[in-house]
């Protein structure tokens, strides 16, 4: 096999042929009915890229010896596609136009590294996709990255950006975590404090919490609904849905800086508190009260007019009971409603907004700690503190996103070396996560129905700019997008070796995207971060 064959995610069936169709200045990309979309994107891409006009074609027929046809098969699954080359000239086939959209994106990497450039190398090259057939379908439905836009602010154009790489390796599902301690990324109109006042930051703790090392310069951004507008339709392009989070009860001190009542007033004086600047775990949560609950089903009442997203995603996670502990507001409420403590109180916060969204035609996602104190009914939890939660969910009939820190938290280290950069937690290599298998074995055949599939997260607090987020994501997220969509053996059977001789055909395509990824051989001089302090974990981590 070439190259421009070696493809990642690994394809279900490839089937080689012999011999190649050759784009030329007379080829045409024929889109038909509903495919209309992909078409246009393709021709844009490819145009860019090559130089060739790939003229419209009005029917297949045009796309005859040395042209392009996008079709729908409803005999095919919803992402499922065909991708034929022979003497009749390129033929995607898909069960809707994502499947014709992801046959694109195999297309593309048959063209080689030099098709994802934004403007043609060479205009007298030869653009040639070798006769083959291919027949591909995902495993999981969900195929998902979140990033943490909260901790570091992404502007616009990365976020465009990150999902054109998403779309490069067949992912569908953006996480976007809006809301947090250290800053409000997300306009809405009723409450314009929480950008005004929480969206920035007056300093940056540089590194681990237990850093010294402060960055004194403010910190912040938001996007506008415009801005969001335009993800929104962007990532919708490239069949990605857009699932908001907004961070409720903890993890809400910027929420509390820009309007005090929200917090715990008998307990502390929340109209001192400023937007996070620093790490953890923090202790001032949102008051269990009725003001709180309205004003945030004001805040999702904007926010599901600009995410047509099923799922919208609360957080719920490291919610500290402390302040509820001391609280005379919050143990009255306990008493009202009859609960036995402060994680009925949490469950019954997130209660109260699974019924609002699911009024709504919504499904409420958060972490797996919305298991703690009873699960709200509907609810769909993604399981990040290993296993455990998502067994418990899909044993309790509940939808599970496969997300377990030990496999896919992408801010964890990549090596043991001391070169790597502000080094978090465990080791987790690229084969770590090749062999991340996202189905418990202890699940039955039934249970396991409720796996929705599998994310990877991306959390910054120690990433301070695009390009950290870069080394931190990739390669490791080719990886994970092997894992999520292609039907791989058991973790121990996979073929890691073959996988890193694909990478290794691969690196290019991210070079030419412009990715900052790490090297197979280590961090680059300009990626390490020499003296500044991580909290490195030895050892394997638990598999809980």
């Amino acid at each position: 096999m070439t190259s421009e064959t070696e493809l990642i995610p690994e394809p279900r069936g490839v089937v080689a042929g012999s011999g190649e169709v050759r784009l030329t200045a007379r080829s045409q990309l024929y889109a038909g009915d509903g495919t209309e979309g992909v078409g246009n994107w393709l021709r844009t891409v490819l145009q860019q890229a090559t130089g060739l006009p790939l003229r419209e074609g009005r029917e297949l027929d045009d796309a005859c010896d040395d042209g392009i046809g996008l079709q729908l098969d409803p005999a095919l699954g919803p992402e499922e596609y065909r991708l034929v080359s022979d003497l009749n000239g390129i033929l995607i086939e898909g069960g809707s136009p994502a499947g014709v959209f992801w046959g694109a994106q195999t297309l593309r990497q048959l063209l080689g590294p030099d098709a994802y450039r934004r403007a043609p190398l060479d205009r007298d090259r030869t653009w040639a996709v070798p006769h083959l057939t291919i027949h591909d379908s995902p495993r999981f439905h969900w195929r998902g990255l979140m990033l943490d836009v909260a901790r570091h602010f992404m502007p616009k154009e990365g976020v465009l950006r990150y999902l054109d790489l998403m779309a490069a390796h067949k992912l569908n599902v953006f996480h976007f975590h809006l809301t947090d301690d250290q800053g409000w990324r997300v306009e809405i109109e009723r409450y314009p404090k929480l950008t005004e006042i929480g969206s920035w930051r007056a300093r940056t703790k540089f590194g681990h919490r237990a850093s010294p090392l402060w960055d004194d310069k403010p910190h912040g951004g938001y996007y506008t609904r415009d801005d969001i507008r335009e993800i929104v339709a962007y990532a919708a392009e490239r069949h990605i849905t857009v699932v908001p989070e907004i961070d409720v009860p903890g993890h809400s001190q910027a929420a509390i800086a820009a309007y005090p009542e929200l917090g715990n007033t008998d307990v502390i004086a929340t109209n001192s508190l400023s937007v996070w600047d620093t790490w953890g775990i923090n202790p001032n949560v949102l008051a269990p009260t009725d003001n709180t609950l309205r004003f945030y089903e004001g805040v999702f009442e904007e926010l599901l007019e600009l995410f047509p997203s099923e799922f919208i995603h609360v957080g719920g996670d490291e919610c500290l009971k402390d302040q509820w502990k001391q609280s005379p507001t919050a143990q009255a409420r306990i008493k009202e409603l009859g609960l036995a403590d402060e994680d009925e109180l949490q469950s019954w916060f997130i209660g109260h907004f699974d019924k609002w969204l699911s009024a709504r035609g919504r499904r409420l996602v958060g972490w797996d700690e919305i298991l703690e104190g009873g699960l709200a009914e509907g609810a769909v939890v993604s399981s990040w503190r290993g296993y455990e939660g998502g067994i418990t969910a899909a044993r309790a009939g509940h939808d599970v996103v496969m997300c377990p820190e030990q496999h896919v938290y992408l801010d964890w280290r990549q090596a043991p070396g001391e070169d790597e950069p502000v080094p978090i937690a465990h080791v987790r290599t690229l084969e770590d996560v090749y062999r991340f298998e996202p189905v418990p074995e202890q699940l039955s055949e039934a249970e396991a129905r409720h796996v929705l599939g599998a994310q990877a997260n991306v959390w910054t607090e120690v990433m301070e700019d695009h390009a950290r987020v870069d080394y931190q994501t990739f390669p490791r997220l080719a990886a994970f997008a092997e894992v999520a969509w292609s039907a791989l053996p058991a973790p121990a059977e996979r073929d890691f070796a073959e996988f890193e001789r694909r990478m290794a055909a691969h690196y290019p395509r991210l070079d030419a995207l412009g990715v900052a990824y790490r090297p197979p051989t280590g961090p680059l001089p300009w990626q390490r971060r020499p003296g500044v302090l991580g909290r490195p974990k030895d050892g394997p981590p638990p598999n809980a």
